[in-house]
């Protein structure tokens, strides 16, 4: 899958060492198409169509999931974007599929997740097609 920015950019690959240790800390696999982005793209800012959107680097997700307190107030979700207000993207780990859910900064809780995309690919085509 390539991946499109409208505006903005995309990183340059993350370190193997960074994206092969990602699902050690969360003991879950998280789904390929993530991990396919980190190895071409350790991040990245910009519009995917009239959204904004801040993908976090391989080496700062986890710490950024802690900092968040998300396993406390959204357990089984695992943060790895936000649209650079109140509300971040992430995994649903307690779905066997792993869906992207929406779920907001404050308020924190997994009764406000929503979800938004079945997965990476997903998310960028409903992100572009959103305001079409």
């Amino acid at each position: 899958m390539k991946y499109h920015l409208t505006e903005g950019r995309l990183n340059c690959p993350a370190e193997a060492s960074a994206v092969d240790g990602l699902s050690t800390p969360l003991g879950v696999a998280l789904p390929e198409s993530y991990i396919e982005f980190l190895r071409a793209h350790d991040g990245g800012e910009g519009f995917i169509g009239d959204n904004y959107v801040i993908f976090w680097k391989a080496e700062e997700v986890v710490d950024f999931n802690r900092e968040y307190e998300v396993e406390t107030y959204a357990p089984g979700i695992f943060l790895f974007a936000s649209y650079g207000g109140g509300e971040a993207y992430g995994f649903d780990t307690l779905d066997a599929v792993m869906p992207i859910v929406r779920v907001p900064f404050i308020g924190m809780d997994r009764k406000h997740a929503i979800s938004v995309a079945s997965d990476l690919p997903d998310l960028f085509a409903r992100l572009a097609d959103e305001n079409d």
